[in-house]
């Protein structure tokens, strides 16, 4: 049970950063990483989760999630939080602090969130909020949690405990933040290795990028179920999609330590070749528009971001042709923007009150 001071004595706020899902997204998956292992390239963006956590003057518990209409939920005591609706995520990490480091005792505080991006983005936004309330409660209390075992909470809480569809890597990214390749191995360890990119290869890339948000907030369930319905029967497409795809995280790990901006190019789009084979609904109506409509105003290649049928798509190009790119994306209904890497992880501060 936690001997220091509980979150009355100050305010806390923390953020975690979103990602772009590079090369070798779907083989964080159960059951393709506990047989084969799997390896993902990502990269976390300047955008981000928000945490705050405050004390309540009312006695009551709060949990707010102010970027999904003003969601608010009271509760009188840790008994009547369940995990079965509502702001689930607050809720399981909520519990699970209150029930692991405070001995039950719950205290009266707020808990509000905001993510700088729409529901569904393929940006792993849920993992990185699960990730900043985590690292929130870790200031306030003082926890004994390092980036793995933060990560690993929020896998736990997301994946296992609430049984939220989705693979492991989004929780890595938002936890420790930087150009990352990580790699899921056999035996349940996860290994998360920086990639030591020459800063000059970095900015080239980073000025290579637009992403575009199509519009629609997908819902990843469906797809990724069928990517493990078919993994866990050994559908022969499914497997050797999912091999090529972790063969393109390494590939691509190769080429951006070479600066080798358009093999990278050309990597996204064997991904996205190999990805729509694992399952139907990731290329939507909507991302074949506008994925196309990029091709052919300059783009050397793309994807989406995520398990797809929607959120975000991330083209590469000329960096003189990215102001085209991204004005030719919008006119055509999508919502593009250049992008920035971010290098810090899950981070949390308090404010005296």
């Amino acid at each position: 049970m936690i001997t220091r001071p509980t979150p009355k004595d100050f305010d806390v706020r923390a953020r975690a950063p979103l990602r772009l899902g590079l090369a070798g997204g779907g083989t964080d998956l159960s059951p393709y990483c506990d047989q084969f292992g799997g390896a993902v390239l990502n990269a976390t963006i300047g955008r981000f989760a928000f945490a705050h956590v405050t004390p309540s003057t009312d006695g009551q518990i709060h949990f707010r999630a102010r970027d999904l209409g003003g969601a608010a939920e009271t509760f009188r005591s840790l008994d009547e939080i369940s995990l079965d609706a509502g702001l689930v995520l607050h809720r399981a990490v909520y519990r699970h602090v209150v029930e692991t480091w405070l001995g039950g005792e719950a205290p009266a505080l707020t808990v509000s969130t905001n993510i700088d991006a729409p529901a569904g983005s393929g940006l792993g936004s849920s993992s990185a909020l699960a990730v900043a309330m985590i690292e929130a409660f870790r200031v306030a209390l003082d926890l004994p949690l390092g980036p793995y075992e933060i990560a690993r909470l929020a896998f736990d809480l997301e994946r296992l405990k609430l049984g939220l569809a989705g693979g492991r890597q989004d929780q890595y990214a938002a936890a420790f933040g930087g150009v990352n390749y990580i790699e899921f191995l056999t035996d349940d360890r996860v290994l998360v290795s920086p990639l030591r990119v020459p800063r000059a290869y970095l900015n080239e890339f980073e000025s290579s990028l637009v992403i575009c948000f199509t519009g629609q907030s997908r819902r990843s369930e469906g797809i990724i179920q069928e990517q493990i319905d078919g993994l866990t029967s050994m559908d022969a497409q499914t497997l050797a999609s999912m091999h090529e795809l972790k063969a393109d995280a390494t590939a691509m790990r190769e080429a951006l330590l070479r600066g080798q901006v358009r093999d990278v190019a050309d990597i996204l789009m064997r991904s996205w070749a190999s990805k729509k084979r694992t399952a139907k609904g990731i290329a939507t109506e909507a991302v074949d528009r506008l994925f196309d409509h990029g091709m052919a105003n300059g783009a050397w290649g793309g994807k989406v971001s995520g398990a797809g049928g929607g959120g975000f798509l991330m083209f590469c190009t000329d960096p003189e042709n990215r102001y085209r790119l991204v004005s030719a994306l919008n006119e055509a209904g999508g919502q593009a923007t250049s992008v920035s890497f971010t290098f810090e992880g899950a981070e949390a501060w308090s404010v005296p009150r």
